[in-house]
């Protein structure tokens, strides 16, 4: 396995993008998503051989606010340590830039990966909110 800070093409990231079943719930188009993950803050691409297989990033202003924005492994790699390589490598860029708070929301079911890496969830009395758009 390979893992860049280089930004997949919008083909390959749309094809590991569907691997997650999100877009059936949002119908992002590839130019869509391409230009979501081109103004990533940092971000990691996972690649086997030349084949695009995980892929990780974090939105942040670099100071205060940092959120990891997606963490996708294609299901035929998971269970690999693949996720954990890739969110320890944010992690690190976070603690070498000096930030001091990272936020995430976990997709169904995959909080307890994240809590093996030190994420706690949040206090019943202070919970994230969502807002759907359309």
């Amino acid at each position: 396995m390979e893992y860049k800070n280089v930004i997949p093409t919008k083909e390959e990231f749309y094809q590991l993008y569907e691997t997650t079943g999100w877009n059936a719930r949002y119908g992002f188009t590839q130019d869509d998503l391409f230009i979501s993950i081109n103004k990533s803050w940092y971000l990691v691409s996972v690649y086997d051989s030349k084949k695009l297989i995980g892929f990780g990033r974090i939105v942040s202003d670099g100071i205060y606010q940092t959120f990891i924005g997606d963490l996708i492994i294609h299901p035929d790699y998971q269970k690999r340590g693949i996720g954990s390589k890739v969110l320890n490598l944010l992690i690190e860029k976070c603690k070498s830039s000096g930030i001091k708070w990272v936020q995430l929301t976990s997709a169904k079911g995959k909080a307890e990966f994240y809590k093996k890496h030190g994420f706690q969830e949040r206090p019943a009395d202070g919970p994230g909110m969502e807002r759907l758009l359309y």
